[in-house]
């Protein structure tokens, strides 16, 4: 990596602290490989669909929690199938669209740092991203159009019409291009295999082992004769699989996101380098059992089945590991000084972490039936959210020469998304305690049980919270994506 100041220069020894003095710096590695105006323009281009994208799956993400409070449906004339289908747009933006445009822009940075900003096949970048544009307008349409049957299946919702199913065809393809164009100039390399590039790689393989699964998925489908039609239950049995997979490639963002927010933040590696590689080996060898899963068993068997769910705890390992560790070594380095409160990525880091884990442990009780289940996936997509929020503020935007102004607003931002998250969590856990069922628009249907209501009530509440933290990150990254340098 480039030369910076030296770490006991910067902050006393938070985290990993190398056995001879060295001079060490994540981001200006990055900085020089992207210094280029195609690079610019690649990078902005991700940003910008990453944040439209999950700015108007926030918007329904407020209507779907509003329509949910209890006689909300006496005051808002709610349109027809409205909830099953602005859930599908909600899901599959937030869910699928932003956080594949996460590994879009991240995709890019490694790309342009292998190759020391001269990437081989270049054109295949700027064709992935106007692919990916393209299919969130054909993911988008169809929920507008009086037409489609809104399917509820797991990981990746539908709505059932040609020109949904066209849009998450090209979706896979574009980002696959972007993958493709990062392992083609792997080969030759000029730049580093660092952390961050090493897990950029990590979730772009397990991003193509996602895309097999539900290849192998289609052609079991296609090759039954007793299916002549697309419905929820051939779409849950679509995307299980694959779906599995691409918690993989989410926790490998993830980790990656935190690697790099303690590196900007601290001046220093968050945890032990060679650790954070072996947690991101980790995941690939444990997805690589994904397309397995589809040859050892019968096609969507009650075995094949169970091993995508059980193959999930395999998540859990790497995760608590880095986590735990890189928590443990700040709060030993503790002191006046020693954490940089005044930048926001270290507040999304922290927040990052901690409602991870409660998402985490509201998913031992899950059952599928009630709101204990988006209880836990929301608790912890909203981690995942935070350490995104992170990389738009300590990388991304600094990277493009777009960095926020000091100030508190962006460490408000990602409070106020957290506490959000958190309401909002705990709110859907007490009702599905007390059997509040998921994916129906009225919850306390058949539940005189007050403690359903106020639970519902406190999901609203932090729902209305996390969108105000939402739409300030959202806010402050779209202008500075969209300002005039």
């Amino acid at each position: 990596m480039a030369p910076s100041e030296s770490p006991t220069e910067t902050a006393p020894n938070l985290a990993f602290q190398p056995a001879q003095p060295q001079r060490w710096s994540l981001f200006h590695g990055f900085a020089q490989a992207v210094d280029s105006h195609p690079a610019h323009h690649e990078l902005r281009a991700w940003g910008l669909l990453a944040v439209v994208s999950l700015g108007v799956a926030g918007l329904f993400a407020l209507l779907l929690a509003l329509s949910r409070v209890p006689g909300a449906g006496d005051i808002f004339p709610w349109p027809v199938q409205f909830f099953e289908k602005g859930l599908v747009i909600h899901v599959v933006l937030s869910f699928v669209v932003w956080f594949l445009s996460v590994l879009g822009a991240l995709t890019t940075i490694v790309t342009y740092r292998l190759s020391d900003g001269w990437p081989k096949l270049r054109g295949l970048g700027p064709l992935a991203l106007k692919g990916v544009f393209a299919a969130t307008v054909l993911l988008f349409v169809p929920a507008w159009m009086d037409r489609g049957e809104a399917s509820l299946n797991n990981y990746v919702p539908v709505i059932i019409d040609p020109i949904y199913y066209a849009g998450l065809v090209v979706l896979a393809a574009s980002l696959a291009l972007a993958v493709v164009r990062l392992l083609v100039n792997l080969i030759g390399r000029k730049g580093p295999l660092e952390p961050v590039t090493l897990s950029v790689i990590a979730a772009g393989l397990m991003y193509l082992l996602a895309l097999a699964c539900f290849a192998l998925a289609w052609l079991d489908i296609a090759g039954d004769a007793s299916i002549s039609a697309m419905t929820p239950a051939v779409n849950e049995d679509l995307f299980w699989g694959g779906g599995h997979i691409l918690q993989f490639v989410n926790v490998g963002l993830l980790l990656t996101a935190w690697y790099v927010l303690g590196g900007v933040s601290l001046g220093q590696p968050w945890v032990r380098p060679n650790l954070m590689n072996w947690a991101v080996l980790f995941l690939v060898l444990s997805s690589l059992a994904g397309p397995v899963l589809y040859v050892v068993h019968d096609a969507f068997s009650a075995a094949q089945i169970t091993g995508f769910t059980h193959l999930q705890y395999m998540l859990a390992p790497p995760t608590v590991m880095i986590a735990g560790i890189g928590v443990v070594s700040m709060l030993k380095g503790r002191g006046e000084d020693s954490v940089p409160w005044g930048d926001p990525a270290i507040h999304c880091l922290l927040l990052s972490v901690l409602v991870f884990a409660l998402g985490g442990a509201l998913g031992f009780y899950v059952d599928g039936a009630d709101t204990r289940t988006p209880a836990h996936y929301h608790g912890v997509i909203g981690g995942i959210n935070l350490a995104f929020m992170g990389l738009f503020f300590g990388l991304i935007l600094p990277l493009l020469e777009r960095g926020l102004k000091k100030g508190k607003a962006a460490a408000t931002s990602a409070w106020l998304y957290a506490w959000g998250q958190i309401f909002h969590s705990l709110g859907l856990f007490l009702a599905g305690g007390y059997g509040a069922p998921r994916k129906v628009a009225d919850g306390t249907e058949g539940i005189e049980d007050m403690g359903a209501t106020f639970g519902l009530y406190l999901m609203g509440a932090g729902a209305v919270i996390a969108v105000i933290g939402g739409v300030m990150f959202i806010v402050m990254v779209t202008r500075a994506l969209l300002k005039k340098l």
